[in-house]
């Protein structure tokens, strides 16, 4: 998309200096007023033919026949960037909602149960709870707000020898969707997702290689749950980009979203008016 925008660029100085060589050369060598010189400049370089005024000049002849040679590829040239730019867009936004409907497949299928299940271990987790309980007034400035505060937050979590066997259970029976997940084509626009994805991944390889999670020693139980914190806030950071994005172009999904809000106690599908 950068280089076709320089091209564009190229093209569009270009095209706009001819056409200023071609309104002070008719200005100079046929006698005419500034909007005529610019109106059979503009008729010249886009080849469109010649009606109530033509030149009658010598010189005013040759520089009809160099705007044609030079203004017309100039012309084109704007043109066929300036679609192809469009074009460029048009596909780019179909890839991103290709992409935020992989989101919203995870975190249907993962992610606000592991949101749910790790926010359960982190002891911290009253300081912040107001914050993410998502209202349907909530503007972007609030979305902006809240992902600023998150990021000065210390995530951190009590991890149990029953909180491990449980992700393991949970992580194993998904091991098959998420290795789906990472083999999406569309991962590669949206880095910060492919990360929280590998991290999941590897937290589910992590506790799959262990046959006993029963009995682990303090400092492997330890690096799983660094593990496990670098999923926690990965996973909160991307729920909240996915809770803006919902409540921008998809209010009936935000809606359900907001009514399941694992942060919220009092959350529930049940629409009660």
């Amino acid at each position: 998309m950068g280089s076709i925008r320089f091209r564009l660029r190229f093209f569009l100085v270009l095209f706009i200096s001819v056409l200023i060589l071609g309104i002070v050369g008719f200005m100079v060598v046929e006698g005419f007023g500034f909007i005529e010189a610019l109106y059979f400049s503009i008729v010249t370089i886009a080849t469109v033919g010649y009606g109530d005024v033509h030149p009658v000049t010598q010189a005013g002849r040759l520089l009809a026949i160099f705007l044609i040679a030079l203004g017309v590829g100039t012309f084109l040239g704007v043109v066929a960037n300036a679609t192809e730019i469009m074009l460029a867009r048009r596909e780019h936004e179909s890839r991103l909602k290709n992409l935020n409907m992989v989101i919203g497949v995870f975190f249907s299928e993962v992610g606000t149960s592991l949101l749910a299940a790790l926010s359960e271990q982190d002891p911290g987790l009253e300081r912040i709870r107001g914050d993410l309980v998502v209202k349907g007034t909530w503007k972007d400035d609030d979305f902006s707000e809240v992902s600023n505060r998150l990021r000065s937050y210390v995530y951190d979590l009590t991890v149990g020898t029953t909180d491990l066997s449980e992700m393991k259970s949970f992580l194993g029976e998904k091991r098959d969707f998420l290795l789906r997940l990472l083999e999406n084509p569309s991962l590669l626009e949206h880095e910060k997702f492919t990360d929280l994805l590998r991290a999941v991944f590897h937290l589910a390889e992590e506790l799959e290689s262990r046959e006993d999670i029963t009995g682990l020693p303090d400092a492997d139980r330890q690096h799983l749950g660094g593990d496990m914190k670098r999923v926690y806030g990965l996973l909160m950071h991307q729920w909240l980009d996915y809770m803006h994005y919902l409540k921008t172009s998809y209010p009936y999904l935000f809606s359900l979203a907001v009514r399941k809000n694992p942060f919220d106690p009092a959350a529930s599908p049940i629409v009660r008016g």
